[in-house]
């Protein structure tokens, strides 16, 4: 929820719609800090449920939520001047990400024995998400950093190259898994946005360290292959959003899967929010005016997303239904 309010904030700041963008950070300086609140009760009274989601194979990679969404509320303070939270916020990232990437994998390798592919979901992607999300941030806030601008600048262009392997992993897991392996429609879940989503943060990171200029000879001599590697990732992003339109049509219409909140909703909502970002920011780094359109009408595509997924949170809230005991069980289950 965090990540997808964020990054629709940031796109309306960018495109000078401040009021919005003003109404939406709010939005995260409440949920925040309640996300956090509820993180921490529920590891104090629930351990067990918890550890349980931590070394559940499916589930493990979700928690990079709590990075992604530190980052993304972090962008939005740094955007506004405020840079010592933006800073706090990215070292609570880092520390999680180090934590969170060393236990997921070893989750993957020592608990998944028996499962194979068929664990392999969207959400897993939010894993990328994180360690991008970092890059994003890392940049922003270097030049405050003093003498450690360089330092900051070196981490950040190694967190874009760890995303981008990252990537290559999950999404030929991925893809051996929805078109090798069966799938129903209850698998064909909102999380499978975040493939596109990936690949847009991905494209947003690399356009943001083709725009930023840093002192150091050796990262410049890496910007050829940057901005060719961007705007693959681009081009990829692109290219899956027909394909998941016919697989959201497939589920709903076809199948006739029906259409009721669940957090999962959020994994839809931040992709459409980082596309049109990163549309806009890569237009920008290849200083390529066509490009400067899209995102004008497709940050209005992201919010009208959000609003129908705010307003079914509140509905659920209001008025609880069967969805609602099983929205925790859900691969979007941490979150930030």
């Amino acid at each position: 929820m965090v990540m997808a309010t964020g990054i629709v904030s940031n796109g309306f700041w960018f495109l000078d719609l401040e009021t919005l963008s003003g109404a939406l950070l709010a939005v995260n300086l409440v949920a925040y800090p309640l996300l956090v609140v509820a993180t921490v009760l529920r590891a104090v009274r629930h351990r067990q449920a918890l550890w349980a989601d931590l070394v559940n194979p499916r589930l493990v990679f979700s928690f990079f939520t709590i990075v992604a969404g530190s980052d993304v509320l972090g962008l939005q303070l740094l955007l506004r001047g405020w840079t010592a939270p933006a800073v706090a916020l990215w070292i609570v990232a880092f520390v999680a990400w180090i934590l969170l990437s060393y236990f997921s994998f070893s989750v993957l390798t020592f608990l998944n024995a028996g499962t194979g592919a068929d664990v392999v979901h969207g959400g897993w992607l939010i894993a990328i998400v994180g360690t991008e999300s970092l890059a994003l941030l890392g940049v922003g806030i270097a030049p405050s950093l003093g003498s450690l601008e360089s330092l900051m600048f070196v981490v950040a262009y190694s967190l874009w190259g760890v995303g981008i392997v990252f990537y290559g992993i999950f999404v030929t897991l991925f893809s051996y898994r929805i078109f090798f392996l069966r799938v129903d429609a209850a698998d064909m879940s909102p999380l499978f946005w975040v493939i596109m989503g990936a690949a847009a943060i991905s494209t947003n990171a690399g356009s943001t360290l083709l725009v930023t200029p840093t002192d150091l000879p050796f990262l410049m001599d890496m910007h050829p292959f940057v901005d060719g590697t961007t705007l693959i990732l681009w081009a990829w992003a692109t290219w899956w959003i027909p394909l998941l339109v016919i697989f959201g049509f497939w589920r709903h219409v076809v199948c006739r899967h029906p259409l009721t909140y669940h957090p999962a909703y959020w994994s839809l909502v931040f992709p459409l929010g980082m596309y049109t970002l990163a549309t806009y920011r890569l237009a920008l780094a290849a200083d390529f005016a066509p490009l400067r359109d899209v995102p004008q009408a497709l940050i209005w595509v992201a919010f009208a997303a959000w609003l129908a997924t705010m307003l079914g949170l509140v509905r659920s809230i209001v008025r609880p239904g069967p969805e609602a005991s099983r929205a925790s069980t859900g691969a979007g289950a941490p979150g930030a």
